[in-house]
């Protein structure tokens, strides 16, 4: 099982340059950085997370930017967005900043993607709440055309465009595109259109993977598509062996730790800590 580490990049953060240079030289497989391009004062839904809204959500730097400077000063690991807000952003900008992304890295991105739950952040970009789904999935259509097509369009009920010609293309093909969310809504989103599934361990409403691993595997069945063409990126913060060790002989691809984002001083011992027990799960 790989191992990755999430965390907010603030300019109180570690620096993702730096710290992706110490995750390198310790063995993780990725960084993933989340977005949240503003909040807003008002709050017509409340932080899934519980009670109040944590400092770092409302000072989250760009992630393609930061994960930009990430490829920058690295050779193997792997760049994902956890998530980015597809549907707060532009389909033919967004497509455009990925394969750039994914060349400047040499094909190390990994485009995970979201809904979001801020119903006032979505409402400030133009997104309607109760379609944004709809739009996610049009989008991440919309976009594997561009990546894919050297004269890409797409006609559907929120992403319309017509035939048009833009570069550069992802290394990758298929670009990974990981769907993040809870069961069952984003495991059938998953299993539409994603190349991966990426639930948060133990925070309700996502509830226990052994709960839910084998109704996901049915559905995948029932669509045609096997488990490991949509492999489970499992997010969070707990760092309980036995746990990571059952997690890993279900066949959960990645775990990722979910950090805080602070600085330095704080961040390399937590790293040195789970290097010690990557080292005790995988051997």
């Amino acid at each position: 099982m790989d191992f990755g580490v999430l965390m907010f990049m603030t300019d109180y953060a570690m620096p993702a340059p730096a710290l992706a240079q110490a995750l390198e030289e310790r063995g993780f497989e990725s960084l993933w950085v989340p977005e949240h391009s503003h909040i807003p004062l008002s709050r017509k839904t409340p932080f899934p997370g519980g009670g109040d809204l944590p400092k770092q959500y409302y000072d989250a730097m760009d992630p393609f930017v930061m994960l930009s400077a990430a490829a920058a000063v690295t050779k193997k690991l792997k760049l994902g967005t956890g998530v980015c807000l597809v549907i707060q952003r532009d389909t033919i900008q967004t497509a455009k900043a990925v394969a750039s992304l994914d060349q400047v890295s040499g094909g190390r991105f990994l485009f995970g993607i979201g809904g979001g739950w801020n119903q006032d952040e979505m409402e400030d970009h133009g997104t309607v709440y109760a379609t944004r789904f709809k739009k996610m999935r049009e989008q991440i259509e919309a976009m594997r055309e561009i990546w894919t097509k050297s004269k890409p369009e797409y006609h559907g009920e929120t992403v319309d465009f017509p035939p048009m010609m833009t570069w550069p293309k992802p290394v990758q093909n298929p670009l990974p595109v990981i769907v993040g969310g809870a069961f069952p809504h984003a495991a059938r989103r998953a299993v539409r259109y994603g190349n991966g599934w990426a639930p948060i361990a133990g925070r309700a409403p996502y509830g226990d993977i052994q709960d839910y691993l084998p109704k996901f595997k049915a559905m995948l069945s029932e669509a045609g598509r096997k488990f490991e063409d949509v492999p489970i990126t499992l997010m969070g913060g707990g760092d309980d062996v036995d746990a990571l060790k059952r997690y890993r002989d279900m066949g959960v691809v990645r775990w990722v730790a979910m950090l805080p984002a602070e600085g330095a001083d704080a961040t390399l011992p937590q790293l040195d800590r789970w290097a010690q027990i990557i080292r005790q799960v995988n051997g």
